[in-house]
């Protein structure tokens, strides 16, 4: 092999590294903000009711302060949104009281909130959920357990 296929190689795999490193560097910087979504149907109320409306919450907590952002999307609810929010603590099939109302019910929602420590853990494990309720469904029309994305 030639000195020049040499150097070009040894350039080439530096270069490679660099970028990896660069990357990792960068994976750093976005690993404070923990990311959710709750895919939201009828069938995970509790107890479950049979409308057809559906939705998605999606929300961004920022570890280094607990300031969360959420934007929640619905349709085809049977009526309009009497009211919509975040319960905790509670898993999948269980029930909580509201953690964070939001002042607007009407889709979209859109906000931001700095979380206590303690609601921040909870979140983070799992144990919030958004709701929207409706005048036909008072307890709940649509449900979305807030899951952490991967």
């Amino acid at each position: 092999m030639t000195r020049y296929g040499t150097i070009l190689r040894t350039t080439l795999v530096a270069g490679v590294a660099a970028a990896a490193l660069a990357g990792c560097g960068m994976m750093g910087m976005n690993s404070n903000v923990a990311s959710f979504s709750g895919a939201m149907n009828a069938a995970s109320e509790v107890p479950p009711n049979m409308t057809r409306g559906t939705g998605m919450a999606e929300a961004w907590l920022d570890k280094s302060n607990n300031r969360l952002k959420y934007k929640i999307t619905y349709t085809g609810l049977s009526g309009p949104a009497t009211a919509a929010h975040f319960h905790g603590p509670a898993t999948a099939g269980a029930n909580a009281g509201v953690v964070l109302p939001f002042p607007d019910a009407a889709s979209p929602i859109e906000g931001q909130a700095t979380l206590t420590a303690a609601q921040a853990a909870d979140l983070m494990a799992g144990r919030w959920y958004a709701n929207v309720h409706t005048a036909a469904n008072p307890a709940g029309e649509i449900r979305g357990q807030m899951l952490p994305k991967m």
